[in-house]
This record gives C-alpha cells, structure tokens and sequence, in this order.
C-alpha cells in the first residue's frame, strides 16, 4: 500500500490470476583467478547486478513468465529468463512450483563469462574465442515455499542446467561440465512499509 494506492494482494497470499508485471532482480558472483587457479590469466569479473522487468501469466495451476535484465558492475550486457511452472499448493502453507527454464545473453554478456580475448589467450592457457550472443542455457528449476507463520517462509529451490552454444562451447567451461546443478535454501521474512 501506499496511501490509497493498493497494488497486489499482500505478502504470502495467492497472486491473482492473470497477466502482472513486476521487478526482475539477479546477482551473478564475482570470478577470481585466485579463486580458481586454472583461471590465471583471465581477467578477474566483478560482481554483477542485474534489474529488469518480467510479465507474467497466471492461472490457478500454472504460470508463464518471461524476464529482461540490464547489467551492472561485472558485465554491462543484456540477459534474460523464459519460463514455465505447473503450480501444486498441498496445503494453505506450501507451495511447489516446477517447470522448464531458458536463459538467454547477448553478445556483451555472453562475451564477458565466455569469451576469451586474444591479450588473455596469450597470458593464460587458453585459445581466443569470440562468444555470441543468444541462447546460453536451458533446465529447469523446482522451487518450494513453507510459510511458518504469516511473516516468516522457509524456501528451498533445485536446478538445473545445460550449457548451450557458446555456453558450450567456451575453453572456458570445457574445463568443469555442461551440466550444472544448483540448491539453495532459505529463510525469508515479510514486512510491510506504512507510509
């Protein structure tokens, strides 16, 4: 709320069916050839923000979203997630979503975390390559949510992806695998802000 203005439906209740637009935030982790030896001669990649804007469309038991993301800091390019989940609520508390991902770059972004520049091929142990643009990776994610009570949720979200194209096909990750699995779980908490 703000003031007479009401938009949603409150934190922790089922949106609204429908198509919605909203925020789209992402933090991409720094990468430090001191963090990881086999990486001496790349440069270093600072952490990186990313905001954008997603739509959404809803239904009681799925959903389809799609997101476009700005970079800052690590990388100035432009990225994106196309999305679809079945939604399974078993209880008023818990929520499971699942469904397929597409993650998506262009040509700057793809060549920050991909591409190696002749000046780093010569000092690291890695042949130049010009990363493109497009799609980079496609899997797919479930995501859970257990409210506690009606401020605190414990969270939990499985993923997977496999690396496409110059994703693929960098030197780059030719050194780990095109599969990459991901879990994370956490707590978060509601507020509400009266102005």
């Amino acid at each position: 709320r703000w003031g007479k203005v009401d938009i949603g439906n409150g934190i922790g209740n089922i949106p609204d069916n429908g198509l919605s637009l909203g925020g789209a935030f992402r933090v991409i982790g720094s990468r430090d050839a001191e963090d990881a030896p086999e990486l001496v001669g790349l440069e270093d990649i600072d952490t990186a923000v990313e905001l954008g804007l997603g739509l959404t469309y809803r239904q009681p038991t799925w959903q389809a979203f799609g997101q476009v993301r700005q970079g800052f800091g690590g990388h100035d390019g432009i990225t994106g997630t196309l999305g679809a989940d079945v939604i399974f609520r078993p209880s008023d508390r818990f929520t499971l979503t699942a469904g397929p991902r597409v993650h998506l770059g262009n040509s700057e972004y793809a060549g920050t975390y991909f591409g190696v520049t002749a000046a780093e091929a010569a000092t690291s142990g890695f042949n130049a390559y010009e990363a493109d643009g497009g799609l980079l990776g496609a899997g797919f994610q479930v995501h859970g949510t257990y409210e506690l009570d009606d401020d605190w949720a414990v969270e939990g979200i499985l993923s997977y992806e496999r690396l496409q194209n110059s994703a693929a096909d960098s030197p780059i990750t030719q050194l780990g695998s095109e599969d990459q699995w991901r879990l994370s779980i956490g707590l978060s908490r509601a507020f509400t802000l009266r102005f």
